[in-house]
């Protein structure tokens, strides 16, 4: 066989070995991907259209324009993802797949369908990765919000809809960012928001449908060595239309020193839906 000849195997079985090696497991892959329909009886608020002012960006007039959307008006709870996995047996712990949840997933839990102890079953689900909180979006017919549409919405703070610019907001945020243990209490424990949402901050952070769209540079991409639970601290250099806005920088940070497979102890997600 000549040169050219064995380059073109080569490369053909480089491609061939990026794809599942056998129908089982494709199978595999595709129980978990495309769930087991489910029911939530969680109330959802419309969040009405309008712009959000892009954070990257040099360009400080651009700005984003969102479609109306409907947002649950809290962070998913143990109760309820415990209802999930008990419908979808392929995301108990025991059976989940790596690839789609790291060895963390649902660490806290007792058992594959047992919540942890001294943790309201009313608290927020954490230790769940980005597929796993897909999935259970999918199971409802639902989604995740895009990134977009979680900082449109966390931009409101109880009176008015874009409350940015407001320097006792911004002090809020970063406060309710020094708080801890709040995931293990029930959700709605705080006022909600303009649009009736609860809990966007000083509860969990949440998983967005293009979490790591933002591309950052430094160090919190590359270090394998990142302790999952401690990626309050992801770093980032970042060019910003709003220096000021520290908060906001935190957040595209966390999102960015992430990846799809984490779960973490303090990351929770919502659900979002089109109208």
């Amino acid at each position: 066989m000549n040169i050219q000849g064995s380059s073109i195997l080569i490369v053909f079985f480089i491609i061939i070995s990026c794809f599942p090696n056998s129908n089982h497991e494709s199978l595999k892959e595709n129980k978990q991907l495309v769930p087991n329909k489910t029911f939530s009886s969680k109330k959802m608020k419309i969040i009405e259209e309008g712009y959000l002012h892009s954070f990257f960006s040099k360009d400080s007039t651009n700005k984003i324009y969102i479609q109306s959307f409907l947002l649950d008006e809290a962070p998913v709870t143990l109760k309820e993802y415990l209802r999930f996995v008990k419908e979808n047996p392929a995301w108990a712990r025991s059976r989940v797949i790596e690839l789609y949840a790291d060895k963390d997933y649902l660490k806290n839990w007792k058992s594959d369908f047992e919540l942890p102890e001294h943790i309201s079953p009313e608290a927020p689900v954490t230790y769940v990765s980005w597929f796993a909180a897909k999935a259970y979006a999918k199971s409802l017919d639902q989604r995740l919000p895009t990134t977009d549409e979680w900082e449109y919405v966390s931009s409101a703070d109880e009176y008015t809809a874009n409350a940015t610019d407001k320097e006792e907001f911004t002090n809020y945020i970063l406060a309710s960012y020094q708080k801890k243990f709040r995931n293990k209490l029930p959700v709605k424990q705080n006022h909600p928001n303009f649009y009736g949402i609860y809990d966007l901050y000083g509860v969990v952070w949440e998983w967005t449908e293009d979490f790591n769209s933002v591309m950052i540079s430094g160090e919190s991409r590359n270090d394998n060595t990142i302790n999952n639970e401690n990626l309050f601290c992801a770093g980032a250099a970042l060019t910003t239309s709003d220096l000021k806005n520290y908060a906001a920088f935190i957040r595209y940070a966390m999102r960015g020193g992430t990846k799809a497979n984490y779960c973490i102890q303090n990351m929770g997600f919502r659900c979002a839906k089109n109208l």
